[in-house]
């Protein structure tokens, strides 16, 4: 007989028994000089490194005892990472198969991770709307379908989801402050965390007020939910699991602000997290700023850095999307001095007709054109390509050449190239290519040219005389 070392030592049954009664610490480096204390929620701690193990787990549970899930049963759902690993880490203890949808907007890590537990990853276009079949969202529910068995959880509408965080999160938080707490922080994704931990707060206190953190473009604070770069937060609709009545104020984060945070928060105060935990924190000291020594706001850390190595802390990537500034001449400083250099992109749309390309192409004496779907300010994830004038050239004798769609037509996007790289760190690009695209705080800007960057040298060189 195996003995249940559970019953008299401190040693759990199962990884499935470490999930939740997470730390919470206060953030005293990153808010210097604010009066109110801001205290983090520390949900990396849970086994699989984020907040959604909690939901994952209420969520399985609940689809066991409705009899939706049995031995062999494949688990289908669509996510930016977190919720696959808490749904894979259960799923390896019951024995279940896992298939995970994810956007192409997420880190390569996350896709690694969840492989590392076994599971099937399937990407899908970042930039389309919920409702296409090429969507997250849509294959998820296409391959739900098509396999006999399956079961998604749906955590953009299953009730469980809030309900985990009403049962858990939010009196741990309530315990943890002595009842305390005057303020609640947390990035709006399914709503999932707001509005549990939220509800279970109000009925302790009615005047705990639950703001949410919402990336700039999310429809939580008023956009359109078209792409931003930070993970795993806001959306492109609404989801069954948000409840409004709930939120007392939303706060929108740029990316740039949101990227800044992180970073801050891993070398100031130690804690190595996402970039969705820098939205939050943000948000946080927003709002601490404004409130006294007898507030206390407490901010959700929803998960790690470590599924970000590759962006959020790395120099490259972040120097070539123009979040950060090199010393010397930049490559903003030759938009500076290029002519017309802040208009708006000239691009067209993918279904535009080449017959609008070229005319554009003439129109603005250029030899490429970008190709992006959508309405300025773009995004990195709309750029599609670029049509080149001496590509159409050798098309031109092709029949009904003139109404192809440039999405036919189009080849490979520009390579990036950031507002705060140095001239001399980009020179190498320009071997490759003749225009590149600028990127700034994230969002495509202007595009630059070997030549812009001669004529700005040359003016540099006659200047220092």
């Amino acid at each position: 007989m195996v003995p249940h070392y559970g019953q008299y030592m401190d040693i759990a049954d199962s990884v499935i028994d470490l999930i939740g009664r997470t730390p919470m610490v206060r953030l005293t480096r990153v808010t210097e000089g604010i009066a109110c204390p801001v205290i983090a929620k520390v949900e990396t701690t849970n086994p699989g490194g984020s907040v959604k193990d909690r939901p994952a787990l209420a969520m399985i549970n609940a689809a066991e005892k409705e009899g939706l899930l049995s031995p062999g049963s494949t688990i289908i759902e669509p996510t930016s990472g977190n919720t696959g690993v808490g749904l894979a880490i259960v799923a390896a203890q019951r024995g279940y198969e896992c298939v995970f949808v994810m956007t192409d907007k997420v880190s390569p890590e996350k896709v690694d991770l969840l492989k590392a537990y076994g599971a099937e990853v399937i990407v899908c276009p970042v930039d389309v709307a919920p409702d296409d079949p090429r969507s997250y969202y849509s294959t998820a529910e296409r391959l739900v379908n098509e396999r006999p068995g399956a079961f998604r959880p749906n955590q953009y509408s299953n009730p469980v989801n809030p309900l985990s965080h009403y049962l858990t999160t939010g009196p741990e938080i309530w315990e943890q402050t002595k009842g305390t707490v005057t303020h609640f922080v947390a990035g709006a994704g399914t709503g999932g965390t707001l509005c549990g931990v939220g509800k279970y707060l109000k009925e302790r206190n009615p005047n705990v007020q639950i703001i949410a953190a919402d990336p700039e473009g999310s429809v939580y604070s008023g956009g359109d939910g078209r792409p931003y770069l930070v993970e795993g937060v806001g959306e492109d609709f609404w989801p069954e699991t948000y409840d409004p009545s709930l939120i007392d104020r939303v706060i929108s984060v740029s990316d740039a602000q949101s990227f800044y945070r992180t970073r801050q928060v891993s070398r100031q105060e130690g804690l190595l997290i996402g970039g969705s935990c820098g939205t939050a924190v943000d948000a946080a000291i927003t709002v601490a700023t404004e409130l006294t020594k007898d507030d206390l706001v407490v901010v959700l850390l929803p998960d790690s850095g470590r599924g970000y190595l590759s962006k959020i802390f790395n120099d490259k990537w972040m120097m070539e999307y123009g979040f950060l500034i090199e010393e010397g001449p930049k490559i903003g400083d030759v938009l500076e001095y290029k002519e017309n250099a802040f208009s708006n992109l000239v691009y067209v749309q993918p279904d535009d007709p080449v017959s609008k390309a070229i005319e554009l192409l003439r129109e603005y004496s250029l030899s490429r054109i970008l190709v992006a779907q959508g309405a300025l300010p773009l995004s990195a994830a709309e750029i599609k390509g670029t049509i080149d004038e001496e590509y159409l050239q050798t098309k031109s004798f092709e029949k009904n050449v003139l109404t192809m769609k440039c999405s036919e037509v189009m080849g490979p996007r520009m390579s990036f190239v950031g507002s705060g790289e140095s001239v001399g760190s980009v020179l190498i690009k320009f071997e490759q290519e003749n225009t590149l695209l600028v990127m700034d705080q994230g969002r495509p800007f202007s595009v630059v040219s070997a030549s812009d960057v001669a004529s700005y040298l040359e003016n540099l060189e006659i200047k220092n005389g």
